[in-house]
């Protein structure tokens, strides 16, 4: 069965010196400030569009990264993924970089990296910024 998820932002004025508010409308988890300037300089309390791709990208890597591994016999007992999403003024997202740390009874480092690898590659998420290089550093729990 299909999901949609809906989350609605209200903006005022021009870019530079207008503001918005993003509602998170699915979760009912409230509602973040965005600004130019909490994109392109210093977040000062206030969210970006990068930030929620960020969160989106993490979460749904983890869920990818367990999935693999229970299925593959290994469970784990604790994943930890971060994702920093760069923001280039007049070029747009340039990048993505997951780090991933891992606690995985029963496999070794190069089977936690294969498996990270193909959760980087497979996870709904990933797939659908595959216009963006998406890098993967995979590091020991």
């Amino acid at each position: 069965m299909a999901t949609t998820r809906t989350a609605h932002t209200v903006w005022e004025g021009e870019l530079i010196k207008g503001s918005g508010e993003v509602t998170f409308d699915s979760s009912g988890i409230g509602v973040q400030p965005v600004t130019w300037a909490s994109r392109a300089e210093q977040a000062n309390g206030k969210t970006s569009p990068e930030e929620l791709i960020a969160a989106a990208h993490s979460s749904c890597f983890s869920m990818a990264l367990s999935h693999g591994l229970t299925g593959a016999g290994t469970p784990p007992t604790r994943l930890e993924t971060k994702a920093d999403v760069t923001f280039q003024p007049g070029e747009g997202i340039t990048g993505i970089h997951l780090t991933v740390r891992g606690e995985v009874p029963g496999l070794d480092a190069e089977g936690f990296a294969a498996a990270a690898e193909d959760a980087k590659k497979n996870c709904p998420v990933s797939q659908a910024l595959a216009g963006t290089t998406i890098t993967l550093t995979v590091e020991s729990a």
